[in-house]
């Protein structure tokens, strides 16, 4: 599957994705411990959706807009870093996890991000102008498993590539399994399309077989049956997840299904333990 984050960008995905990843990082700031957050997919870090690439999709309208629609305040904290990034009311650009994080940051954060792609580097080091992001161009399972453990105590990363290459999912399996025995106790979010669930259950026993004891499975199935050939929702897998994140996760789970869900369908987002 081709992902590109520019023809999905503020998709349905998109806005579970961030939700989950500020819930996440601001649980982890309820420490005053430093933290350094590192994206190894980092793609532009800002999309138009009135370009060509988004509008040729066409996805935000059943992701972030369907959002801004919902006056859940429990979205409130998602509506905001994207309403940063906008001067009208109605989003026209939307933030990709770099400026995500980025707006999350306090002083004693860190913010490492890496995009391989020349082209997508160069916007993201403009995009990123002014702010305290180092960014790189590296291969990124090289990067992830030279970054940690990280400087500071704590940290987080954020894995999120575009699944171009069809040894992408065995790639992130081994650079999980190297990265885990060198930074037990880190946090990793690895995020995921959904296409078919028969053959997501091979990915997730492979996974499950690397035995790592705190690994939370969240899926976000958009429609009541699978859809074939199409893109049926999407995943993360957390590794490490703080209490007060899953404490906290099941009413923001629920309206995230609620504002999502397409027209006749009432979709499923559930969160498991992995192992």
């Amino acid at each position: 599957m081709n992902y590109r984050h520019s023809f999905h960008a503020g998709n349905s995905a998109d806005v579970v994705k961030h939700s989950l990843l500020i819930a996440l990082v601001r649980a982890l700031q309820q420490k005053p411990g430093a933290l350094t957050l590192i994206d190894t997919h980092a793609g532009c870090g800002l999309y138009d959706l009135d370009g060509e690439a988004a509008r040729r999709t066409g996805e935000a309208t059943q992701g972030v807009l369907r959002a801004f629609a919902d006056p859940n305040p429990l979205l409130a904290d998602y509506r905001a870093v994207v309403e940063a990034v906008n001067v009208d009311v109605q989003p026209r650009l939307y933030p990709g996890s770099p400026r995500v994080l980025a707006q999350l940051l306090r002083p004693q954060d860190v913010l490492v991000l890496n995009e391989k792609h020349p082209d997508d580097a160069y916007t993201l080091r403009g995009v990123m102008r002014g702010t305290a992001a180092a960014v790189h161009e590296r291969d990124a399972y090289e990067l992830w498993l030279a970054m940690v453990p990280p400087r500071t105590a704590r940290g987080v990363v954020v894995v999120d590539p575009p699944y171009e290459q069809p040894d992408e999912r065995a790639r992130i399996t081994a650079t999980l399994a190297a990265a885990h025995r060198k930074w037990a106790h880190g946090v990793t979010v690895i995020w995921y399309p959904l296409k078919e669930r028969t053959t997501h259950e091979r990915w997730k026993d492979q996974l499950r077989r690397l035995g790592i004891p705190k690994l939370l499975q969240i899926e976000h199935w958009l429609y009541d049956s699978d859809q074939p050939d199409i893109y049926n929702g999407a995943g993360l897998y957390i590794v490490n997840p703080p209490f007060a994140f899953t404490q906290a996760l099941p009413p923001l789970l629920e309206a995230l299904r609620a504002a999502l869900a397409p027209e006749g369908h009432r979709g499923e987002i559930t969160a498991d333990w992995l192992v």
